[in-house]
């Protein structure tokens, strides 16, 4: 098994309603919503983290879910974020992408 890590997209809009979270792809205008688990995947993928211990250390510390379970299923999840451009994947750690400039005052 490869690991993977995850970077979240700076080209999406996001906001929390109702204990879940929705998300909109800027690519194609696609909503997701996503629930606690998907949301603690969502908030730990920072590009340095690999994806096993995001499951290890967050889903299955917080939830009741078999690991090899939760770790497919959060595959798949992060595949289909990829797919619409919310999620960034690589076999390695990703970088932050530089900040824009700042315009001059």
């Amino acid at each position: 098994m490869s690991e993977r890590y995850l970077l979240r997209s700076t080209a999406i809009a996001a906001r929390v309603m109702g204990g879940e979270m929705i998300i909109m792809s800027a690519k194609d205008s696609t909503l997701f919503t996503l629930n606690g688990v998907a949301m603690l995947i969502w908030q730990a993928a920072d590009g340095r983290t690999a994806l096993s211990e995001i499951v290890k250390n967050k889903v299955c510390a917080e939830f009741d879910v078999d690991g090899d379970t939760a770790y497919r299923d959060a595959v798949e999840f992060t595949e289909a974020l990829a797919q619409h451009g919310i999620l960034q994947i690589s076999d390695g750690p990703i970088p932050e992408p530089p900040a824009p400039p700042r315009a001059a005052p």
